[in-house]
């Protein structure tokens, strides 16, 4: 059962590499065609940009094949000694929390090395030193309280209920929709400061496209983004009663009033379609899968490892394997993810009209360096959102000329 697993996260590290290699070849020959909705400068800056972070992904990939061999051959029995005379739900916690402090100190230096070498030769860092750091204390802390929390939850259902993987996944999913409520009044004003937005008559503006499109929210904010990064970016969070606009100061400072407008239109198709509701019911569906299987680890399989099958170690296993049972529902997310932007592009063309979408969504790729070409393995595993050309297109914009050839090839991501 070792070997099995060991095969198959071999195979799982070999596939994502390849995804690096061939975007980092594809994007390197293809920074030498005619620059696409960028200026030439923008144009080689974003591609090597690009690159950069295709190249510390697959030393991260690597690191992360080390981290699982780690592990699996030795980390698991140590942390199943440190935790052998404690109760199950103590040694739950101990262990659950030693397993992250151990990956987040090993992950630490490539969070580091991207947010102040290759973040700032390319001109989006605004962090410094002592903000990271703080933001690396509070993000610890939050992540150990609330993993403490759960594997306690967990280590109790498992030795008292019956049927206990189930009614763990159910804790879990409830945690999940209780943080999509939290996060935008609790936890995102822990890193970032929100303040109302000043402007009246874009506020007004704004509260009327709400109201045009029936969306009720506790208020439209601006997020201080610009004191860590230089990108533009805006978004609806929250459920029920806790949703509120969020509007990024950069992207205040970069699009006109009537841009912005047709952005927060494209956000509001994703309320109007209820796309949150969505990924929180497929993100249910895929975890409740993960949870069976949690569930019914056999026990040959400890027997190997040299462990006791106790809650703690089930929960470790469950961490350790689930970045490789998320990459194989990764196509089928990002497919669903892929629709839903074309559908919430069309709601906002009935809301806005397209003329504004179509430069805003110029302005993003230019201003955040999103270059807009990859290859498709990229775009078939990890693009979220369509290619930016394709988008535009779709948007009836006239100035997208392209033979066969560069259509095929310009399949870019815009995060908006």
């Amino acid at each position: 059962m070792v070997q099995a697993l060991s095969i198959i996260f071999f195979l799982y590290v070999i596939i994502k590499v390849y995804i690096s290699v061939m975007q980092i070849g594809y994007v390197t020959k293809a920074k030498d065609m005619s620059p696409v909705l960028m200026k030439p400068s923008t144009w080689m800056k974003s591609a090597r940009y690009l690159i950069a972070n295709e190249r510390l992904k697959i030393v991260e990939t690597l690191v992360e094949y080390g981290l699982f061999i780690f592990w699996l051959s030795w980390g698991i029995r140590w942390l199943d000694t440190m935790t052998w005379n404690m109760e199950p739900i103590w040694q739950a916690v101990l262990a659950v929390d030693l397993f992250l402090i151990v990956n987040y100190i090993v992950e630490l230096p490539f969070s580091i090395y991207k947010t102040f070498v290759i973040d700032e030769r390319f001109k989006f860092n605004h962090s410094t030193p002592e903000l990271f750091i703080k933001d690396q204390i509070k993000g610890g802390l939050l992540t150990l309280a609330v993993a403490s929390v759960l594997s306690a939850a967990i280590a109790w259902i498992i030795v008292n209920v019956p049927m206990w993987w189930f009614f763990s996944f159910l804790l879990i999913f409830a945690v999940i929709v209780l943080l999509n409520l939290l996060y935008p009044t609790l936890i995102a004003p822990i890193f970032n400061k929100f303040t109302p937005l000043e402007n009246e008559a874009l506020s007004e503006k704004i509260n009327h496209l709400l109201e045009k499109s029936g969306f009720r929210s506790e208020g439209v904010y601006v997020v201080d983004a610009s004191k860590r990064d230089a990108r533009l970016n805006a978004y609806f969070g929250g459920l029920g009663k806790t949703k509120r606009v969020v509007v990024f100061d950069t992207l205040l400072e970069k699009l006109s009033d009537n841009e912005l407008l047709a952005v927060l239109s494209h956000e509001l198709g994703h309320f109007k379609h209820r796309d949150i509701y969505k990924n929180i019911a497929m993100l249910g569906g895929i975890l409740f899968v993960g949870f069976y299987i949690f569930g019914n680890f056999p026990t040959t399989l400890f027997m190997e490892l040299g462990v006791r099958e106790t809650p703690a170690m089930l929960m470790v296993l469950f961490m350790l394997l689930i970045s490789v049972f998320l990459f194989l529902f990764m196509p089928i997310m990002s497919f669903v993810s892929r629709q839903n932007e074309y559908a919430a592009d069309r709601y906002a063309v009935e809301l806005s009209g397209s003329d504004d979408l179509i430069r805003a969504l110029k302005k993003l790729v230019d201003e955040n360096k999103s270059f807009p070409m990859a290859h498709k393995l990229t775009i078939f595993f990890y693009h979220s959102h369509p290619p930016i050309i394709e988008r535009l297109k779709a948007l009836g914009d006239k100035s997208i000329h392209h033979d066969g050839k560069e259509d095929e090839a310009l399949k870019g991501e815009c995060s908006i």
